[in-house]
């Protein structure tokens, strides 16, 4: 089985492969956010990262707010420990703003950059659409640092159309492109292709980055194959993974499983194969791990090949779950 290329993030020279591995679970349980996931393990953070690298996928994606840094020193280690070259990886990360102003970006890059040392910082984003500045005064921070080589690239994430044509008209002014926007997308979560957001990144050439493309676990197929599973779970994802959920979701899960088998793969690969070539090139997706076999299996739908007719049958089959809702 053939494996996906590595694609061009938006119109700049940055190569990366369909897949990256998102770091929210590296944040050690600390924090409003990074409380979401329990504390992973030293030597547990190491082995995901090795498992990520040797299967083929060649980026990771953390942020300031996971952990409060925990999350970006946790992977730096784990690179630094594995004797990982600087330049054999790419680093993403994101600016929190909330109740911020744009001269937070430059006051907080440091801290950013000491977290994830030795590793540059490539893609620099910013998470929310909440700042106290403008979305101009934004990108014009974002352009100092990338005028000054501190990064390769610079993305938002959660922005809508509206303020992706914005963030984009601010830094075409500094002759650099957006390079991505990082939004929720999967097989049971397709707003952007409603609210605009997808047609905006097709129209101004600007990548999607999926987070939460498996839908907290959905699409594996795990609390549909044992329901007690969602007995264990605990806090905010409580209330997206649910019974109706779980029954709602049947159809498509259970195709996903027929194609699993064909293929000696997983539910859960057969769905980020599917995310990441429902439209070309554009949508890369950055599911999470806690352990080292979902590692695996992440990178493992990086060498599935669906046939187009198998695309199109789980692309009809996704929409009529949704719309069920």
């Amino acid at each position: 089985m053939d494996g996906l290329k590595l694609r061009s993030v938006g119109r700049t020279d940055l190569q990366l492969s369909a897949l990256g591995l998102g770091c929210w679970q590296f944040s050690n349980g600390r924090g409003l956010i990074g409380g979401y996931w329990s504390s992973i393990a030293e030597r547990g953070v190491r082995e995901i990262v090795e498992t990520t690298l040797d299967g083929g996928i060649n980026w990771f994606d953390t942020a300031e707010i996971y952990g409060r840094g925990g999350s970006e020193r946790a992977l730096a280690h784990a690179l630094s420990t594995l004797d990982v070259a600087s330049d054999n990886v790419v680093i993403a990360t994101k600016w929190w703003p909330l109740g911020r102003r744009a001269a937070s970006i430059a006051q907080t890059f440091p801290e950013r950059v000491s977290c994830l040392s030795p590793y540059p910082i490539t893609l620099h984003q910013i998470h929310q659409p909440f700042s106290l500045a403008s979305i101009p005064s934004q990108m014009k921070e974002m352009a100092r640092l990338h005028e000054q080589g501190l990064i390769r690239a610079v993305g938002v994430s959660n922005f809508s159309a509206a303020q992706m044509r914005a963030a984009h008209k601010a830094l075409a002014g500094y002759g650099i492109p957006l390079a991505s926007n990082q939004v929720k997308y999967s097989l049971l979560d397709r707003r952007i292709e409603r609210n605009g957001v997808l047609d905006t990144a097709h129209d101004l050439g600007i990548s999607i980055i999926a987070y939460s493309p498996l839908e907290q676990g959905i699409l594996t197929g795990a609390f549909h194959r044992d329901a007690e599973r969602l007995k264990v779970l605990r806090g905010a994802r409580k209330l997206q993974v649910t019974a109706k959920r779980i029954e709602t979701s049947r159809p498509l899960i259970d195709r996903l499983e027929t194609f699993a088998k064909k293929y000696e793969a997983t539910a859960s690969q057969i769905a980020l194969h599917a995310l990441v070539t429902l439209h070309g090139e554009l949508v890369f997706a950055i599911p999470g791990a806690s352990n080292v076999r979902q590692a695996q299996e992440n990178a493992g739908a990086l060498h599935i090949s669906l046939t187009e007719e198998e695309r199109s049958e789980i692309q009809e089959l996704s929409l009529r779950v949704v719309a069920n809702g």
